[in-house]
């Protein structure tokens, strides 16, 4: 039976990437979270005036991996210290947060964020907010890095970066290229 997560780690692509290569995780969805505004757009949530964070909500498998795994591979691909940032990405629509379904997601999502203080100098400022509605992003957002992403800039620059660190860090939790 498959659970599901919703983490904000700054851009949703990025984010979105990173997840889609993880063993055990069979869909990654991104979409806006946290916000007051009803079914918000993607150029109001990018303006900062809806509350929303651009998100995932990852639907996976937890005979294959674990929440806990899902929340320290989350900290290791995004920098949980920069407030409401991420690089050049500036506004609470990039903050670091998760968005725990129920109360033992709450509070694996406290100790995921000891542990990942516990490698770190610098404080975690990701947040702990209350699940709320979740609005799917448009059609064009999904799946992004395999197709419009690859021709984009700043996921060139992003994304392969983060799937090194993924690759690396967590060998055993990485889907294998296919052939």
């Amino acid at each position: 039976m498959s659970e599901q997560a919703i983490l904000a780690g700054g851009c949703f692509w990025c984010t979105e990437a990173v997840f889609k290569d993880v063993i055990g995780v069979s869909a990654v969805e991104s979409g806006y979270i946290g916000g007051q505004t009803a079914n918000p757009t993607y150029k109001e949530v990018c303006g900062g005036g809806t509350g929303h964070a651009e998100a995932i909500r990852v639907t996976y498998d937890p005979a294959e991996i674990s929440y806990d795994d899902m929340l320290d591979i989350f900290f290791a691909t995004h920098d949980p210290t920069q407030l409401n940032r991420q690089g050049n990405d500036v506004g609470t629509q990039y903050r670091s947060a998760i968005f725990p379904l129920d109360e033992g997601q709450e509070k694996a999502a406290r100790c995921g964020i000891e542990r990942a203080q516990a490698d770190r100098a610098e404080p975690i400022v990701t947040t702990i907010e209350p699940l709320s509605q979740w609005y799917p992003a448009e059609d064009y957002h999904q799946d992004y890095w395999e197709g419009e992403g690859q021709r984009n800039p700043y996921c060139l620059a992003v994304i392969p970066p983060k799937i090194q660190k993924l690759r690396k860090s967590f060998q055993n939790r990485v889907k294998k290229a296919e052939a």
